[in-house]
C-alpha cells in the first residue's frame, strides 16, 4: 500500500492518475472517525488533510468554496469569521468535509435535512485524473456525488449553501422517557433541533433541544464548561465503561446511579459551537435511519431486548430526527427519518448487540449509516434506495473501471 498527501488539487490529482496507471485502486481518507473499512485499500490511499483552504466565500448568497479536507470544526470557526455559519451539523465536528458528506453524517431537527443537502457544487477528481465541476445544471450526478461513499471519484473541493450566523440555546435536561416517547412529535416539532439519550436499564431520558436566535452569545464560566465536558460527561462515561466492562451484572445499578446524578444545563453560543460536543471515549458504534413515525416504538424495542436477553450495555443509545431529502444514497432518502445509534465501549463484544437492534432495524426498512458498523450487503440494501440505480447509472459514467473500489463498497454497493 501506499499514502499519497496531496498538498493541491493539481497533487490530488496526479496522485489519482498515476495510481489508475499502475492498475492500484484509491481510497481517500478523511479524519479516520468512520467505525466501518470505507477507506481501507491494499492499493493507493490518499490523505486530503492538507486540503482545507477556503477558496471562494460571497456573504450576499452564502455560497463558500472550501478545500474537500477541511474539518467541520475548522469551517465552522472559518465561516463565523465570515458571519456565516452551516444550516445544521452533528454533534462531532472532527471529521472531514468530504467524508461528513459522502457518508450522509447527519445533524438533528425536523425541518433540517443533512449535511450534504447544503452541497450546491462538487469538484471530482476521476480515476482519469480529470478535474469535473458538477453543479445545479447535471442534477443526477451532483446528486450521486453528494453521498458517494467515496466510490465516484476524489472530491477535492464542495461549494457550501451557508446561512447568516445564529446562535444556538441549547437546553439538556432529564425527562421521563415514556413521557417523551409518547410526545415524541411534540418535542422534535416544538423545537428547531431535539434529540434523546437513553441509558439503558433506566426510564429516563435526557433531552437535548435547542433553539435558535440571533441573539448574542453568552459566554459562560469555563472552568464549570471544562468541569462539565471533561468530568463530568467524558469522565463518568469513562468510569462507566471500565466498571461495567469488568462488572457487568453492576450495569443495572451503575446506570441508574448516573441518571439520578443528571441536571438540567444550559448553553447559549454560536452554532458551531453548540452543536458539537467533545469524545473523549472510544467507543464503536452502528447506526440506522427509519421512517420517522417507527422512532418511538424502535427504540422501546431496543431497550426491552437489552432487558429480556440481559445484554451487558451500559452505554446510552441516541435517537434524531431529520428531513427527508433527494440524494439517492442518503439515508433519509425521501423520508423523514429518525436516527437510532448504538455504541459499545473499546475492547467490549458488540457483534451480539449491533445485530439483535439490526434485525429491528430492519423490520423498518432501516438505512444503515455508511461510515458506522453494520452488516448489510448490496442485495440486502437495494430495495431500500428507490434511486440505488439511478446512482449506480452516475458510478459507471464517472468510474467504470472501479478504480475507487474497495473490499467495502464491493460488499455494500455491488461491483
Amino acid at each position: 500500500m501506499r499514502i499519497e498527501r496531496p498538498a493541491s488539487e493539481q497533487e490530488l490529482a496526479r496522485a489519482v492518475a498515476r495510481a489508475a496507471d499502475e492498475g492500484l485502486p484509491v481510497r481517500v481518507a478523511g479524519s479516520g472517525h468512520s467505525f466501518t473499512d470505507t477507506a481501507c485499500t491494499d492499493g493507493v490511499l490518499v490523505d486530503i488533510g492538507a486540503l482545507d483552504r477556503v477558496l471562494e466565500a460571497d456573504r450576499s448568497s452564502g455560497l463558500v468554496t472550501v478545500e474537500a479536507g477541511i474539518t467541520l470544526h475548522e469551517l465552522g470557526s472559518r465561516l463565523a469569521d465570515l458571519g456565516l455559519a452551516m444550516e445544521n451539523q452533528g454533534d462531532i465536528d472532527a471529521q472531514t468535509l468530504a467524508g461528513a458528506i459522502s457518508t450522509a453524517t447527519h445533524g438533528t431537527g425536523a425541518t433540517y435535512r443533512n449535511i450534504s443537502s447544503q452541497v450546491e457544487a462538487v469538484r471530482l477528481v476521476t480515476a482519469a485524473g480529470d478535474v469535473l465541476d458538477i453543479g445545479a445544471d447535471e442534477p443526477d450526478l451532483l446528486g450521486a456525488a453528494r453521498v458517494g461513499v467515496g466510490a465516484l471519484g476524489a472530491i477535492s473541493a464542495v461549494t457550501l449553501r451557508a446561512v447568516p450566523i445564529f446562535t444556538l440555546e441549547r437546553r439538556d435536561e432529564p425527562m421521563p422517557l415514556d413521557a417523551v416517547l409518547d410526545d415524541f412529535d411534540g418535542h422534535a416539532d416544538g423545537a428547531d433541533h431535539f434529540e434523546l439519550y437513553v441509558f439503558p436499564h433506566t426510564h429516563v431520558a435526557l433531552t437535548r433541544t435547542s433553539t435558535r436566535s440571533d441573539r448574542e452569545p453568552e459566554p459562560g464560566n469555563v472552568r464549570v464548561e471544562v468541569v462539565q465536558e471533561r468530568l463530568v460527561e467524558n469522565g463518568a462515561l469513562a468510569v462507566l465503561g471500565a466498571v461495567t466492562g469488568r462488572l457487568p451484572r453492576s450495569i443495572p445499578r451503575v446506570n441508574r446511579t448516573l441518571v439520578k446524578a443528571m441536571t438540567p444545563s444550559v448553553k447559549v453560543d454560536r452554532s458551531h459551537r453548540v452543536y458539537a460536543t467533545r469524545r473523549d471515549v472510544r467507543f464503536t458504534e452502528m447506526e440506522y435511519a427509519i421512517p420517522r413515525e417507527h422512532g418511538p416504538e424502535a427504540l422501546r424495542r431496543v431497550l426491552e431486548t437489552i432487558e429480556r436477553r440481559q445484554l451487558p450495555i451500559a452505554f446510552p443509545i441516541e435517537m434524531r430526527v431529520v428531513r427527508g431529502d433527494d440524494a439517492p444514497l442518503s439515508t433519509a432518502h425521501g423520508r423523514d427519518s429518525v436516527y437510532i445509534a448504538v455504541h459499545q465501549f473499546r475492547g467490549q463484544e458488540f457483534e451480539t448487540y449491533f445485530r439483535a437492534v439490526e434485525a429491528i432495524m430492519d423490520s423498518y426498512g432501516g438505512r444503515p449509516h455508511w461510515g458506522k458498523r453494520h452488516y448489510q450487503s448490496a442485495a440486502t440494501l437495494r430495495e431500500r434506495y428507490p434511486l440505488w440505480d439511478d446512482w449506480h447509472a452516475a458510478r459507471e459514467r464517472l468510474d467504470p473501471g472501479r478504480t475507487f473500489a474497495n473490499d467495502y463498497t464491493r460488499r455494500v454497493l455491488g461491483e
